[in-house]
Formats: C-alpha cells, structure tokens, sequence
C-alpha cells in the first residue's frame, strides 16, 4: 500500500518541455496532505473496526451465555416442578395409606369396644340371673321361716 512517505519522496524524471516542476510540487503536497488525512482515517477506523468487532464478540459471547443460563434455568424449572408434583403424589399416597390405617385401627377398636361391650353384657346378665336366683332363694328362706312361724 503507497504511504504518504511514499508519495514525498517521489522523484519524477526531467524532460524537455515537461511540467512545471513548482506546479507539480504544489499539487503533490496537497495530494501527500490529503492522501496522509485518508491514511490516518484509514488506520483510525481499522482500529475503530477492530475495536468494536471485539466488543462484538463479547456481546455475542454473553449473548450465548446468557441463552444457555436461560436453557439451564427452565431446565432446573421443569426439573423442580417434576419434583414437587413427584413430592405431592408420594404425600397424597403416604396419606392415604395413613388414613388407611387410621380407618383400620379405628375399625378394629371398634369391634374391641363391641367385643367388651358383649362380654360386659354377658356377665351383666350373668349377675342379674345370680342376683335374680339369689333374691328368690332368699325370698324362699324367708317364705319358709314366715310359715314355719
């Protein structure tokens, strides 16, 4: 690529009846001015260029970043959300058979309570008929010794 330096340090050959050397030095001093202006630019946005294509990656790296924690994170969602539901069903079984057993006890107490409540029934009736014979042999005594007097 041609430089400013370059274009100074041109010689041009003489010749007869060729250009006026002082006109041709003017006009390239203002091309070297304006061709060193465009170079400089040239080199400040290249520089400008890298610059942001750096910037540019770093973006499009958090950018990627960034997707893949979103990716990471519904993931981890729908991994809780399974949990719980998996937590809430095994609750609701555990408590069902909880309840379960609680209906079980509470049935097998009562046909204890029935059972105790027969056999007290049992020996209630036991006692009245002892009671009922007691009562009238002592009537009978009792009747015996009013006629023996």
């Amino acid at each position: 690529m041609l430089t400013p330096l370059d274009i100074h340090n041109k010689e041009f050959k003489r010749s007869f009846r060729g250009y006026n050397e002082e006109d041709v030095d003017e006009f390239l001093d203002r091309v070297i001015k304006d061709y060193e202006l465009l170079y400089r630019e040239n080199i400040e946005l290249k520089e400008n260029m890298d610059r942001l294509n750096g910037k540019l990656e770093h973006f499009q790296h958090m950018e990627n970043t960034l997707h893949n924690t979103l990716i990471v994170a519904q993931e981890t969602a729908e991994e809780v959300k399974l949990n719980a539901k998996k937590t809430t069903e095994l609750m609701i079984k555990e408590a069902e058979i909880n309840a379960q057993k609680l209906a079980e006890e509470a049935a097998n107490k009562v046909r204890r309570m029935a059972s105790e409540y027969q056999d007290l029934k049992k020996q209630v009736d036991v006692y009245r008929v002892r009671m009922r014979t007691l009562v009238q042999a002592q009537l009978e005594i009792l009747g015996e010794s009013g006629e023996d007097e």
